[in-house]
């Protein structure tokens, strides 16, 4: 029996694990969680707390630039998030399309590039035209203090400019008052859930804009791995092992959620649920949130280019190198 210390967030999609639903053939697991996810993050990267752990794609894709490139993926996408939706704008400046968001100050949570950042830019640069290094960008927190991440590699690109936040500044505040122009948040800012008059999202249709989007490219887009220690990486049997108990756990929950759609979701106090995972299915497939390599392939690539091309990566990384071996054909 193989004890292994693994780490992740409150997602729905990996409790049956936690709970012991679902265990791990042939290991004996301990599992781990944190105060907010980065701190998750932290663990795996600053110390090495755990053998396999949720990590931020970004997170990941800067530890495969130093020396010891001491993590490998599992093609388990524990958060899926469509971004349009965290673009944040004041509305007083004059940012009416997408192409408008060139030249202004933006602000953007934890990190030059943060994992809800990287998709963004890179579908607006696609799409848009959009030029990250026309602008000046502001580092930093919303709602709460945000605890400085140095403990990874912060690389920002020759002739892109940005600076950080006090540790008592809110980028949320600061884009209400306009002292920021837009915002790129994983985060929704607090001015923009309460609806102040003068924030806003730049694509208020944001639902409407995702689902046309991942029709037209088939790129649902991933924010976390599943990351685990190099040096087991290379042990096959287990590799498929984990790998199985996440996928179980995500069918577990998938099923459930599927089963509750015949009495019309009533454990759950969201109005129209069922109405909305049927509209996912279509839009999505019956397996609306796929794990493996080949169903995720176009977002896996996506991110790969947009990470490069954004100056956050040293070179473009491939699905081969940065993925366990034993997994590449799932």
């Amino acid at each position: 029996m193989t004890k292994l210390d693994i780490a992740f967030w409150n997602y729905d999609r990996a409790q049956a694990l936690r709970d012991g639903e679902v265990t791990i053939e042939g290991v004996e697991a301990t599992f781990h969680n944190g105060r907010i996810v980065t701190d998750i993050f932290e663990g795996m990267v600053k110390h090495r707390a755990y053998d396999v752990s949720d990590l931020g794609l970004s997170y990941f894709l800067r530890t495969m630039d130093t020396e010891e490139a001491p993590f490998r993926l599992l093609p388990v996408p524990l958060l899926h998030m469509f971004r349009h939706s965290a673009i944040y704008i004041n509305k007083t400046k004059g940012i009416e399309r997408p192409q408008d968001l060139n030249g202004k100050q933006i602000g953007e949570l934890a990190l030059y590039g943060h994992d809800a950042g990287v998709m963004p830019k890179g579908m607006l640069s696609d799409e848009f035209g959009f030029r990250p290094e026309s602008c000046r960008w502001i580092v930093g927190g919303i709602d709460f203090p945000l605890k400085p991440i140095d403990w990874l590699p912060k690389p920002v690109p020759d002739g892109v400019e940005v600076v950080y936040a006090a540790a008592d500044e809110d980028l949320g505040e600061m884009l209400a008052a306009g002292e920021i122009d837009a915002l790129i948040s994983a985060d929704a800012p607090k001015c923009v859930l309460e609806k102040q008059p003068n924030v806003g999202r730049l694509f208020e249709d944001y639902e409407t804009v995702e689902r046309d989007y991942y029709r037209r490219t088939g790129i649902f887009p991933i924010m976390h791995m599943v990351s685990v220690k190099k040096e087991l990486a290379g042990d096959a049997d287990l590799m498929r092992a984990v790998y199985k108990g996440f996928l179980d756990a995500k069918e577990a929950m998938a099923e459930k959620l599927r089963r509750g759609m015949t009495f019309n979701n009533m454990t759950v106090m969201v109005p129209w649920l069922s109405h909305l995972m049927q509209e996912n299915i279509d839009t999505l497939g019956a397996d609306w949130w796929p794990y493996g390599v080949t169903k995720n392939r176009p977002a896996i690539e996506a991110f790969l280019r947009y990470h490069y091309e954004q100056g956050l990566s040293k070179r473009l990384w491939t699905i081969e190198e940065v993925f366990v071996p034993a997994l590449l054909d799932s």
